[in-house]
């Protein structure tokens, strides 16, 4: 039996996995919750095979959720289950420690496949969406043009990302750093980090480079 544990923090989608899993003889839920916090709380208790999670839940960032849970339980495997595109989260979930990465559309076709996989075979599952990002990234180390193709985003840490992610969603300072639990002026370091490593001068270009380049809904 594979006993897994789902976190997300919209109800309705922990429904649709648990619709899921219940109809599998092989697999198990012994677990949800609501946001990261709970998650972590809740796997110091009891910890699964699998723990099947969202990306962006409010609270602890989704990318230092799946590091923290591979460094705290080692061998435990991360399934990234997410509404946005394999080109905006995939790569850096899968650097991060995921073993898998699936968009929500892809729950009654992939989940279970993906659980299987992982768990038994002890292997990552990529997707076509996530192996042409995987490919991608191959042809840009020896692609110097970077700038050109709309990749300048790849070279920000994580927590950078995420910054650019909500400057380009309308978000003030303020709600950056409480979103993230970081002080303003660590908010204000990470900004003056974006402008320089992307050389763009203005939250203005920021938003356009994130739009462009599907960052952002």
């Amino acid at each position: 039996m594979i006993n897994v544990t789902i976190a997300d923090d919209h109800p309705l989608v922990r429904e649709g996995i648990k619709k899921v899993i219940q109809q599998e003889i092989d697999v198990n839920l012994i677990g949800e919750a609501s946001d990261g916090h709970e998650l972590l709380s809740m796997l110091d208790d009891h910890q699964p095979d699998l723990v099947i999670t969202d990306i962006t839940m409010s609270g602890k960032s989704g990318l230092d959720l799946i590091k923290d849970i591979v460094n705290r339980y080692p061998g435990l495997p991360v399934l990234v289950l997410s509404i946005h595109p394999a080109e905006r989260f995939a790569l850096r979930s899968l650097k991060a420690g995921a073993m898998g990465y699936l968009s929500k559309s892809s729950i009654s076709d992939e989940l279970v496949k993906a659980i299987r996989k992982i768990v038994t075979q002890k292997r990552r599952y990529i997707t076509d969406a996530v192996a042409e990002q995987l490919a991608l990234q191959v042809n840009r180390t020896h692609d110097s043009k970077d700038a050109m193709d709309g990749s300048l985003h790849e070279i920000l840490s994580d927590r950078e990302f995420e910054v650019l992610r909500m400057i380009a969603a309308g978000d003030q300072i303020k709600t950056i750093a409480d979103k993230l639990s970081i002080s303003l002026n660590t908010v204000h370091t990470y900004r003056a980090r974006l402008k320089t490593k992307m050389n763009l001068g203005t939250d203005v270009e920021m938003t356009r480079y994130a739009m462009l380049n599907d960052l952002v809904e």
